[in-house]
């Protein structure tokens, strides 16, 4: 016993010596169906680090591809690896408690990024956005591009069950359709999988002999597949499809009339915030403190501190104003030969 006390304060005591310089963060993102993890979120939680003086070769990555285990041992790898923070974005919201428990063990703090984590009381912060309000706004945009009709009918293709965030945009946007649309069917969409969100659209048409008047959809990814079978269905003109993250992919088809919005959230500011709350506690002892985390959630076992920021609907009249502007996207990069006349008339040169 005494020599097992003495190991480990061995261990603690290499821990706390360990030079600056050596102490790893490591973000670890679900999946890559979802366009935003690898080209916003990854470079610029990456660059805020080496602008605060972190060496490149001190931010670890990993992508799970949705795979609950693969994520586990990628967290076990930037443990081994030295990693002394753990930025995690949860494939399985409930599962990813056990990997903030092994990071706890081992003295290294975990921040929960853009997905809450489940039932574990030892996160160190929440990053992520009002995501109830996300559906909110889908819901109530959706709701006013169907105008004056009665109960329009409305098909609902929802996010993958095991993400946290995917309940509170279900939550949001049922709260502000049900009872003013009939429902024309309602789809969990497993790994946010753009090609099963095409075969659930299919169904839906199947069912309803192609008389959809909208569909609520939950993300960028999700939506492009319903739009996949609207258009092999023949319907014309095609009914308002929502959508979310400003993928490049969305915008150009809001440009060009097939998707009617997406939710803009300014993924790059939440990516840069999580990075400097990394650095905080890379550097520091303690509870985190920073002015950002200005509210807490509860996840079942605890209310982390948490830092919500605010969505915004981009349309055909304000990706000019919004992505653009943001330098989100570029214009060179929405306004491929293709999309020229669609730019012209969206002001976007």
């Amino acid at each position: 016993m005494r020599w097992r006390l003495w190991a480990a304060g061995l261990l603690a005591l290499a821990a706390c010596k360990q030079p600056a310089a050596e102490k790893k963060i490591a973000l670890l993102l679900p999946e890559s169906k979802t366009a935003r993890y690898e080209t916003q979120d990854w470079p610029a939680f990456r660059d805020r680090l080496v602008a605060l003086g972190m060496r490149p070769q001190d931010i670890l990555y990993s992508n799970a591809n949705q795979d609950v285990g693969q994520q586990r041992q990628q967290a076990e790898a930037a443990l081994t690896n030295g990693a002394v923070v753990l930025v995690l974005d949860p494939v399985d919201s409930v599962a990813a408690a056990g990997i903030v428990e092994l990071a706890h063990a081992r003295g290294v703090a975990v921040i929960a990024y853009d997905r809450l984590i489940r039932d574990t009381a030892h996160l160190s912060a929440y990053i992520s956005f009002d995501n109830e309000r996300v559906g909110q706004l889908q819901g109530e945009a959706l709701l006013g591009m169907l105008g004056d009709k009665v109960q329009p009918a409305v098909v609902f293709i929802h996010g993958s069950p095991t993400d946290n965030n995917a309940s509170l945009f279900k939550k949001g946007a049922r709260a502000a359709l049900l009872g003013k649309v009939t429902v024309a069917g309602e789809y969990d969409t497993p790994d946010w999988s753009p090609d099963k969100a095409r075969d659930q659209m299919q169904q839906a048409l199947t069912a309803r002999g192609n008389k959809v008047d909208g569909v609520y959809a939950a993300n960028d990814g999700t939506a492009g597949g319903a739009i996949a079978a609207l258009k092999a269905a023949g319907v014309t003109p095609l009914p308002p499809v929502t959508g979310q993250d400003a993928e490049l992919a969305a915008i150009q088809r809001i440009l060009l009339g097939e998707q009617s919005l997406t939710i803009y959230k300014a993924i790059r500011p939440e990516a840069q915030l999580a990075a400097e709350l990394a650095f905080a506690l890379r550097n520091t002892q303690g509870p985190l403190t920073h002015a950002a985390l200005t509210s807490r959630t509860h996840n079942g076992a605890a209310a982390v501190p948490s830092a919500l920021l605010t969505p915004v609907v981009v349309t055909r009249a304000n990706v000019k104003d919004t992505v653009v502007k943001d330098g989100f996207w570029k214009a060179a990069d929405i306004c491929t030969p293709e999309l020229a006349e669609a730019c012209k008339a969206a002001g976007i040169q």
